[in-house]
């Protein structure tokens, strides 16, 4: 399904992560794939929610755990691309980058995110800049660069772009105000720019895939998180990943401007 297609996935560095499992996937079904993530400092004021630590190749390169080999033995190009999405020029680096490794680029997932615990207690500038930042800058910098790409006569294939989005339009998030802000923008984002994108045969499309087990809750969020589904589970990373490359792939060609909840039943 996508087979010779090039893609650039964010927030991909950590193994149990959606953006990991997209990458794997992806790599599965015949892509080359560049991941990219930030490995946070320890008291760093701006970090991503798949935080992890970063080995190294024995030349040096930074690694996600061993995943960069993984997806190799499925005998595409692979690409590991170590970037802090929130520093303003660090998205057109990121896409130029992965130009550079790949050629061209044909699929964007916009998966990176920041996510901390910001009511209106203790809701200041710094965290709605650090969500910000992320969230909606990098990924709107990051559709720019790739619609660039196209404009310039340098892609002719058909454009996807995938935006990772949440369930803040469905039901409140009080604790994570911040948070909920700036993914109800990506879902803007997306409808609007499926429209200016279209004409160039760029897809822009977002998935919310609900609760999501990436290895973040103990057995009691996900017994709560279970009794909530109607479908009596939370969802699985592989839940997403199939979405996300359905959408990337050709047989999505016709499906565009759409906020995708994929969450089981659960409808807030």
């Amino acid at each position: 399904m996508l087979a010779g297609k090039n893609a650039l996935v964010t927030g991909a560095g950590r193994r149990g992560g959606i953006g990991a499992a997209v990458a794997t996937l992806f790599a599965e079904r015949g892509a080359n794939v560049v991941l990219s993530d930030y490995p946070p400092v320890q008291n760093d004021n701006v970090f991503s929610s798949d935080d992890r630590p970063v080995q190294g190749d024995e030349d040096g390169t930074p690694k996600p755990n061993g995943l960069v080999e993984v997806l190799r033995t499925h005998g595409g190009e692979v690409g590991w691309l170590e970037h802090n999405l929130a520093l303003p020029d660090s998205p057109d680096t990121l896409f130029t980058e992965a130009l550079d490794l790949l050629g061209t680029i044909d699929i964007l997932v916009n998966n990176a995110a920041v996510s901390v615990p910001s009511s209106i207690d203790v809701l200041n500038a710094d965290l709605l800049d650090r969500h910000y930042a992320v969230n909606l800058r990098a990924t709107a910098l990051l559709c720019a660069a790739f619609a660039r790409h196209y404009q310039d006569g340098k892609q002719r294939k058909a454009g996807r772009i995938i935006n990772l989005t949440s369930g803040q339009g469905l039901g409140p998030m009080p604790g994570e105000l911040a948070y909920a802000a700036t993914k109800g923008a990506i879902d803007a984002l997306t409808t609007s720019l499926s429209e200016a994108l279209a004409p160039r045969g760029i897809t822009v499309n977002a998935v919310d895939p609900g609760v999501t087990d990436t290895g973040w809750f103990g057995d009691t969020e996900r017994r709560v998180f279970s009794e909530q589904t109607p479908m009596g589970r939370v969802g699985d990373v592989q839940d997403a990943a199939r979405l996300i490359a359905f959408l990337a792939s050709d047989d999505a060609g016709w499906i565009t401007g759409q906020i995708i909840r994929s969450r089981g039943g659960l409808r807030g």
